[in-house]
């Protein structure tokens, strides 16, 4: 149900799901589901990660109920961006993790990974997304 809604081009494609850490791996598996259809194979590895990091941050540090998981596609790129209800916007940890602490490295690993990324607020939160660029079918 909520993958055939992501992939809905025409539709608002956003899904609501429960800010716990059992959202994470929905939201990868949805997400996979959508760029398969979409024929984005070569995203594959890099939408997963990055939604998992996206995900476990707003479950991390919003107070919301719920997270929204918006992907959408446009000429030429794709985004993917999560939703919460925290209105306080994420910033980068600069100084280097401690190998045996993996936590304050997520939005590194989005910024490494990325074509682009940021966050915008909402008018019930804020908006925390990444996009890729897609290579068009000529």
């Amino acid at each position: 149900m909520y993958s055939s809604r992501l992939c809905d081009q025409s539709a608002p494609n956003e899904v609501r799901l429960p800010s716990r850490p059992e959202s994470g791996p929905v939201a990868r598996r949805l997400v996979l589901s959508v760029l398969e259809s979409w024929e984005l194979h070569q995203h594959l590895e890099a939408g997963e990660l990055l939604t998992s990091e996206l995900v476990s941050n707003a479950v991390r540090h919003a107070a919301g109920r719920t997270i929204g998981l918006h992907v959408s596609r446009k000429p030429g790129w794709l985004r993917i961006e999560v939703r919460d209800s925290s209105r306080a916007l994420p910033c980068m940890i600069l100084a280097e993790a401690q190998p045996v602490n993996e936590r304050g490295r997520g939005l590194r690993v989005v910024d490494d990974l990325a074509d682009r990324w940021g966050a915008d607020l909402l008018p019930r939160g804020k908006g925390v997304w990444f996009e890729l660029k897609v290579r068009e079918r000529g």
